[in-house]
């Protein structure tokens, strides 16, 4: 039998959508998913900011570079 293959996307979107039932116990899901429930609790606070998109991966690159060269000296 072949290894399943679930994306990240997938397996947060299957997280968040049972964190957010009322009543569930979002530290024993965050143990069942294998992620710390700082993790777990970003993901929902990014779903309730921006709903499924906000499940996507974000780019790391920082949004300002305070030491970085210059336009007219690179030229």
């Amino acid at each position: 039998m072949p290894w399943q293959e679930v994306s990240i996307v997938s397996q947060r979107r299957e997280f968040v959508l049972l964190a957010s039932r009322e009543g569930a116990n979002k530290r024993a899901l965050c143990r069942r998913f294998g992620i710390s429930p700082t993790v777990g609790y970003r993901w929902l606070a990014r779903y309730r900011a921006a709903g499924l998109a906000g499940l996507e991966d974000r780019s790391r690159r920082p949004l300002h570079s305070p030491n970085e060269t210059p336009v007219a000296i690179q030229a």
